[in-house]
């Protein structure tokens, strides 16, 4: 029997305001352990809360950027559960008038376009983080606690079950996390934590309308994880049903390691929570005014980006998605082309070589050596025929160690690219007679013997020659003989 996965995702995003939702301590991240705490994020008796009136403009924000309406009249919950990373025993969330609801979100996953309905996103504080002493939660001995992050100010995404692929999650959550860049309200550093994910997944029969029953994957952190965990808990519950077994409804964890999801407690139901409004914050209204300045003051989200670029520069689909998908990226990508690159060579290069080198350093864009004027610098040169693309490689290799610019790099080493015909002629001159059996092969109709031809060129020139005036001159020397 076939199967089909049905995905839904709670996306949980870390607002980067400067301090907590109910209290003045700060949100930096790796301060030492419980140092960022005061009696309000720790519960201890007698303290009120107040909110932070940046997390209630951060989640209209986000929630107007995500098609969502935003609720006129809404209020704080308390969901009571105990673990060792809430001191209060309860977290302050919202439960039946959340700020935002029915939103939506288009992602396009290979050339198909799918709408993911979001059903809420509410506003919540964030709990503690448990320190694991072993390889994971599964097999540590014990754990620390440290409440540094209890109370940073979280919004909750809830999306419906609306995704049918661990390909289909990955472009939402992508998507997602552009969004929420372009809109400022959090840095979406997964793996700080302040980006991450429960993946709600269930399978049923294809052309089966009824849902199947669902596990939930608890704190996934990392796009390559929302995959792995997702395809692999679809094929364990549709394995378990073809052999005769039941699903049951539970909660796992994602062993990154072992590359297998695990039971780590019974699925609660909302009722288990026994939620209640939170008796210590009152209500609150949002005007249509405050909603609609907040409006006017959104910027160019991903998707009118992405038109712009397809229409402006001439970039395919999936050139312009890659380069929105990351605020930083497509900053960096406009600010080379305002230097002068052309657009598609500085998409090669910005998916090529510049991602290779970032992924090698583990560093982030906004940290990159080479700034985006001077690799715009190096493209002219390119461009211009200055250089070879190869000698760019090594041009670029040296601005990433050394810095500076591509053109003071290639004249202090001698490798400005040899156009001359006159002097390339001399050299192919003698190549063809030193080769006759290459002279040979290319009469014979074997191309390739031009390849071996303009490699000797090039290695005669330590890569300095220009190909494509090599080349011209070896077909009609050749084609002459």
């Amino acid at each position: 029997m076939k199967y089909e996965a049905v995905i839904g995702l709670e996306v949980h995003t870390e607002l980067q305001t400067k301090t907590k939702i109910f209290c003045s301590c700060k949100t930096s991240f790796g301060a030492d352990p419980n140092t960022n705490v005061c009696p309000v994020c720790l519960g201890l008796p007698g303290v009120l809360p107040v909110l932070n009136k940046k997390v209630l403009e951060y989640a209209v924000r986000a929630g107007l950027a995500l098609n969502c309406e935003i609720s006129r009249f809404s209020k704080f919950d308390r969901k009571n559960y105990y673990y060792p990373d809430l001191p209060k025993n309860f977290q302050t969330s919202q439960f039946d008038l959340p700020i935002c609801e029915h939103g939506y979100l288009d992602v396009e996953v290979k050339g198909e376009k799918r709408r993911i309905r979001i059903t809420r996103a509410h506003m919540e504080e964030d709990a503690g983080k448990l320190v694991h002493h072993g390889t994971s939660i599964t097999d540590s001995d014990y754990s620390l606690v440290d409440y540094n992050r209890t109370g940073t100010p979280l919004l909750e995404i809830v999306s419906e079950p609306d995704m049918r692929s661990a390909k289909e999650a990955v472009a939402y959550m992508e998507k997602m996390r552009a969004i929420l860049q372009y809109v400022g309200i959090s840095d979406c550093r997964m793996e700080e934590g302040s980006l991450r994910c429960d993946a709600n997944v269930s399978v049923r029969p294809v052309g089966q309308k009824e849902l199947g029953t669902k596990t939930e994957i608890k704190n996934i952190n990392s796009f390559k994880g929302v995959e792995r965990a997702i395809e692999y808990e679809a094929m364990r519950q549709a394995e378990l049903l073809e052999e005769g077994g039941k699903v049951v409804q539970e909660t796992r964890t994602w062993d990154e390691k072992e590359g297998v999801t695990k039971s780590m407690r019974t699925k609660e139901e909302a009722n288990d929570y026994r939620y209640f409004p939170e008796p210590d914050l009152v209500p609150f209204t949002v005007s249509d005014e405050y909603i609609e300045n907040i409006r006017k003051s959104l910027p160019e989200l991903p998707d009118a980006r992405k038109a712009r670029y397809m229409k402006e520069f001439g970039l395919s689909s999936e050139d312009a998605v890659f380069m929105t998908n990351d605020k930083a990226t497509a900053d960096y990508f406009e600010a080379m082309v305002s230097a002068g690159a052309d657009p598609k060579a500085a998409v090669n290069w910005l998916m090529g070589e510049f991602a290779s080198q970032l992924s090698a350093d583990g560093t982030e864009i906004a940290e990159a050596p080479v700034t985006a004027e001077n690799l715009a610098g190096l493209l002219k040169l390119i461009a211009k025929g200055t250089i070879s693309g190869k000698i760019a490689k090594k041009v670029f290799a040296t601005m990433w160690k050394e810095g500076g610019k591509a053109e003071d790099i290639v004249k202090a080493q001698g490798l400005v690219q040899i156009s001359d015909t006159g002097a390339l002629q001399a050299l192919v001159d003698k190549v063809v007679s030193e080769n006759p059996k290459a002279v040979e092969d290319f009469k014979a109709g074997k191309k390739k013997a031009v390849g071996a031809l303009v490699g000797q060129i090039m290695k005669a020139t330590k890569g300095k020659a220009n190909p494509r005036v090599i080349n011209e001159l070896l077909n009609k020397k050749l084609k002459s003989l």
